[in-house]
């Protein structure tokens, strides 16, 4: 019986120094012309003559090794709870397209309605990431963090002087919103709270009742009102806490997310309430699917994908700017107010059949 023929052994990872010889040139030149910084540095002529010993050759540019010997690696870590959410979605999409080829994108999921922790990442900055983009950190992450790798904070209002910082602009989006109820009629609202009472959750339930004042409305405070970012979880709740809304005479509800608006919309459905008839209902974060549920969702739009994107320019800048200071301890306090300062995300209100 014949033995059967050995496959042939993998090649050899092509080197830059076999680009060079090749097309006569230095290794630096073929490291310009394949990282494309070429522009006043590298002649038409050569350029041509790397990229045809490139594709001769099918030379792969390794990023991570040439990060690694810069003391990091060319991953980006993105640090958020329960990435099913299609608003994470949005967000990783911005964040991609910002990074571009030349960086990996890592996702580290810390589970649904926890803020995450330091231990989350404690293993993964071993890989000497190129930066860390962390949404809703607490106290104690931003305490116990490894120093050295480059961080940016994504929705996370009230912590600019702690690290870079790449917010929504919720006062103007809530504004909106409450105008628009207001206009309505509506003289009572409520809010459907996140249990996961990061930041950005504490921040939209105090502008709507600051801003309800303003607008001549009441707002209902039911603290306990709040559940999971979940159609289930928002049902049962609204199912709980409706009766008591009702009674003390609210007619509009703003829900934490759409995701919360989804639940209350079919439970209400359930119970009989006519939306908006009885109840106007409004969310935040302007999914896809907020324009073709029913009733059609009026929420405040909160672009994931350009938060994404922000954070990536925030990350790149501060790295661009202190790389000489990458092992040094991580500045916080008032004095990193201005590194952390970033233009605030445009948000706006989508008016639909909801309210």
């Amino acid at each position: 019986m014949s033995r059967p023929e050995a496959s042939s052994p993998r090649p050899a990872r092509v080197t830059a120094a076999e680009v060079a010889e090749l097309a006569g040139t230095s290794v630096a030149t073929v490291s310009l012309v394949v990282n494309g910084k070429t522009a006043g540095r590298v002649s038409q002529a050569n350029i041509e003559r790397v990229l045809s010993a490139v594709r001769e050759l099918g030379y792969v540019v390794d990023h991570t090794a040439s990060s690694l010997a810069k003391g990091t690696s060319n991953i980006v870590i993105l640090v958020a709870p329960d990435l099913s959410n299609p608003f994470y979605g949005r967000v990783i999409s911005g964040i991609k397209a910002e990074l571009g080829s030349e960086y990996q994108l890592l996702l580290s999921v810390t589970g649904e309605g926890r803020n995450p922790s330091a231990a989350d990442v404690h293993r993964l900055v071993a890989l000497r990431p190129a930066g860390l983009l962390v949404e809703a950190p607490d106290d104690a992450f931003l305490r116990d963090l490894p120093a050295g790798a480059p961080l940016v904070l994504l929705d996370a209002p009230g912590r600019e002087t702690q690290a870079p910082t790449v917010n929504f602009d919720l006062t103007s989006g809530i504004s909106a919103l409450l105008t628009h109820l207001a206009a309505r009629g509506h003289t009572r609202i409520g809010y459907l709270d996140s249990l996961t009472r990061t930041e950005t959750f504490e921040l939209r339930r105090t502008l709507l009742e600051r801003g309800a004042a303003a607008h001549g409305m009441d707002y209902v405070a039911i603290p306990e009102a709040a559940s999971l970012i979940d159609p289930d979880g928002a049902a049962a709740a609204f199912a709980k806490y409706w009766p008591r809304w009702r009674d003390a005479g609210v007619t509009a509800l703003v829900c934490a997310t759409d995701s919360h608006a989804y639940g209350v919309l079919g439970k209400a459905r359930e119970l009989g309430v006519s939306v908006p008839g009885t109840l106007a209902v409004t969310g935040f974060d302007n999914l896809p699917a907020s324009a073709i549920v029913s009733p059609a969702l009026t929420t405040v739009e909160l672009p994931g994908e350009a938060l994404g994107r922000g954070a990536v320019r925030a990350l790149m800048a501060q790295r661009d700017g202190s790389d000489e200071h990458a092992d040094q301890d991580r500045p916080t306090g008032p004095g990193v107010a201005a590194l952390a300062a970033a233009p605030l995300i445009g948000a706006r209100l989508i008016v639909r059949d909801s309210a």
